[in-house]
Formats: C-alpha cells, structure tokens, sequence
C-alpha cells in the first residue's frame, strides 16, 4: 500500500445508534477517497441520519461517498452477500443489543446498581452481533480489517478462540490517554506535546478511572517525556488524581464523542498509513487494552522497554477478573466469577456460571426479557 496508505476507503459501517452516529460524524470527515455503506435493519433512519453526516461533513468541505443498505446481522448469509458484493477495505462495528436506552428504562434504584455491577455477564448483548458480523465475514474469505466499538476486551479474545477475532477494538482505555497526557503536562510544569504515555489496562480500570480512585486496580503506566521514560517523576495518585476531578468529562450519551474520537484516531492512522502509536483494547484478540501501532498493514503491539507481552496479559486478565470474568476457556466458553453471578442472580434473577458460544443468543434474549420485564414495572 506503501507510504500513502489505502488510497480508495471503502468503508461497511454497521451500527448507527448513539456511539456509531458520532464515530460516522468523524470518520467521514477526512480528505481523500472515501466510500462508505452503512448497514441496518430500519433503513428509513440510517437515510436520514446518514444525510446528517454526509452533509454535515459537505459543509466543511470534505466530499465523502454514503449510502445506506438494509442489512439484518442476525442474517449471517445476507450480511456475507453484502460484503462479498461490496468489498471493504475497512469494516467499523458500532452494533450492540444493549442500547444505552435499555438501562435508562428500568427502575432508577435497578439501574444504578447495574451500573455499578461488573460488566461481564452482560456479554452476550454485546457478543452476539459482532460474533454473526465476524462469521458473516469468514464465510466470504475477504480480508478486510474490522474495528470493533463493542466490548471488545472481552468480546475479542472470545471470538479469538473460534479464528474470528476483528483486527483491533476502539475505545476504552484509549479515552483516558489525552487527560493522562494533560495531567501529566500539568504536574510538570511542560508543554503537553512534549508528553506521551504507554498505558496497559483493562475496561474495568479505564473506565473507573475517570470516575472514582481505583485503589490496587492492575495496570501499567510508562510516561514519556519528549521520548525518555520519566515515570519516576510522578507519583501515581498525583497522575490520576485530575482525572475524576478538574479533568472529569460529561459520560452518558453525550460521553461517547469520547470513544468516537478514540475510533476516528485509529482509523485514521490506518487509511493514511500514519504508523502512529496510540491505544487499543482487544488488538490481535488479546484481553484487555495496549499501546499499539497503527498504519495500513495492521495494528501492532507498541509496549513500553521493560514490559514483556506475558506481563501485560496478566495485568490484564486480572483487570477482566474485577468485570466478572474469571476464565475464557479453548472454545470460547466464558466462566463468571461467583460474585458476578450472584449480583445478577440477586438485581435481575439472571443466573449464568458458563456461557457457551452456541447459547450466546438464548442468553441474549434471556437478558433483553428479564430487562423489559423490570423496565415494565
């Protein structure tokens, strides 16, 4: 592809709710060839919302190429007909059964405990969909990079199992790095160019971090000053410190420009084949987030000097521990913690120890009733 990146973009985005609008929003805003296919189920909506993007980005002179397709996941052998037909260099997956509407609708005293409840047994919503997606692909042999918005510290390793595993997530860990940057800037006194970070951690710690003190949370932090390792310098709560509190951002929907940005930088350094280094969660199907490489050919491990691959995995497998993921066994079968499935057994009388490929969607069907029956209430 050379220094130039993937000259002509032809880009299958799947997954037009709240966090995919924003990531369509950026995406089509950058100079160049761009041919974009969005895909859904109500295909009156995706128009609509589609327009807003193409023509907001006319507006400020970009000069993308969007249209829209019915395209249904839960049809494997009709998304694999639109791939092989439309042939993608890039596919961007936004697709989850858990809109961020379905917690909002139960109870107000339910749905803060939910949100305080580790992640993981809440997978099969966020499985099912990239997992049809994946096979989908795999059934028309065509290469094509996947960047996967959807819980992919977990999501990931588990299709990595089965040879199915997207090329790298977006989001998560990513989110946090500018206000680490800023923080860091900030508590020694330069300019925030100067200032880069290495940082290793699952989505339990990064998304806690921005919020509350994450205590003896797993993780790995190197900072760079102007490229020589100066972690020494600062002290950990000095670093984190900023983040729930003067640097703290608005969450919610509104948040999720956030993660859309943290999609628009990766994407960007593969089409223009940057070789930048930034952050990902899930790259290569591993657990959990890393500082990696980015350009036309693919996404690579960047890990700081001093921190081996198996040292990083465990941090962040122990970071999947504290979501409720205890163990993502040879054939993609997920074991929960015992607490994990107690809380829910307790807040939704959902009881699910194992989880198995194959019962991934009962599972989520399971869930979206009990959460239907309770937001019924």
């Amino acid at each position: 592809m050379g220094k130039e990146g993937i000259k002509e973009q032809r880009v299958l985005f799947v997954g037009l709710g709240r966090l995919g609008s924003h990531m369509l929003d950026l995406l089509v805003r950058l100079p160049g060839k761009q041919t974009f296919l969005v895909g859904g189920r109500n295909l009156d909506y995706m128009r609509q919302r589609a327009n807003l993007s193409l023509l907001a980005a006319i507006q400020l002179g970009y000069t993308p190429d969007v249209t829209c397709i019915s395209l249904d996941l839960w049809n494997i052998e009709q998304t694999a007909e639109i791939i092989a037909r439309f042939q993608p260099t890039l596919i961007v997956c936004a697709a989850t059964l858990h809109a961020w509407e379905t917690a909002r609708a139960l109870p107000e005293d339910l749905s803060r405990q939910l949100a305080l409840a580790p992640m993981g047994p809440r997978l099969p919503f966020h499985l099912l969909l990239v997992y049809r997606l994946m096979q989908a692909l795999h059934l028309t042999n065509h290469s094509a990079m996947v960047l996967n918005a959807i819980y992919p510290d977990v999501v990931h390793p588990v299709l990595n199992r089965v040879g199915l595993a997207p090329t790298t997530g977006i989001g998560d860990l990513a989110n946090n790095i500018p206000a680490l940057r800023l923080s860091i800037a900030w508590k020694l006194g330069i300019p925030l160019e100067q200032v880069e970070v290495r940082f290793v951690a699952a989505r339990y710690v990064s998304y806690w971090m921005s919020r509350i003190d994450i205590g003896g949370a797993p993780f790995h932090l190197t900072v760079l000053v102007n490229g020589e390792d100066q972690t020494h310098l600062l002290e950990r709560r000095a670093i984190f410190e900023s983040l729930p509190g003067v640097l703290k951002r608005i969450g919610g929907t509104t948040g999720l420009l956030m993660t859309a940005a943290s999609a628009a930088h990766i994407y960007t350094a593969i089409v223009k084949n940057t070789g930048s280094i930034t952050h990902a969660p899930g790259p290569h199907g591993l657990p959990g987030g890393y500082p990696v490489r980015a350009d036309a050919q693919g996404i690579a491990l960047a890990l700081p000097e001093g921190l081996s691959r198996e040292e990083a995995l465990s941090l962040n497998q122990a970071g999947l521990m504290l979501d409720g993921i205890e163990q993502i066994e040879e054939n993609g079968t997920v074991c929960f913690t015992e607490n994990a499935v107690t809380i829910y057994k307790k807040l939704l009388g959902y009881e699910c120890r194992r989880l198995l490929l194959s019962e991934v969607e009962d599972r989520a069907k399971e869930l979206r009733a009990r959460y239907r029956a309770f937001a019924q209430r």
